[in-house]
């Protein structure tokens, strides 16, 4: 089963399930954002737009977990609140951020990263 794509201009978000995670993680080339999430969550709804406008300058792409759906993998990361975004490369988390942090912060981890 692939992972669900879903369009929003210029980049895509791929959102990812439990089979999906590993082999959509492995084919993403470079720095990756995981943004695990839930559709009740304020904060995640905030920083949603944020993370899909940091992901169409092109340096870093965007998956996203819905912790709901997923809850073995918010488990094997250790999510215990969201929105938390985890910054991977090579399938190495190299960073993390939880709470709805300012662009700026975001930025300076993918300027760093990438």
């Amino acid at each position: 089963m692939m992972p669900r794509r879903v369009d929003h201009g210029p980049s895509e978000t791929v959102h990812l399930t439990e089979p999906t995670f590993d082999e959509g993680l492995m084919a993403t080339r470079g720095l990756v954002m995981v943004d695990f999430w839930a559709e009740w969550c304020g904060p995640c709804r905030a920083i949603g737009p944020v993370l899909e406008e940091l992901a169409s300058e092109g340096r870093v792409t965007l998956l996203k977990v819905n912790v709901d759906e997923n809850p073995e993998l918010a488990a094997r990361y250790g999510i215990r609140s969201i929105p938390t975004v985890l910054f991977v490369k090579q399938g190495t988390v190299v960073d993390r951020v939880v709470g709805a942090v300012p662009k700026a912060v975001l930025h300076a981890i993918v300027t760093a990263r990438a």
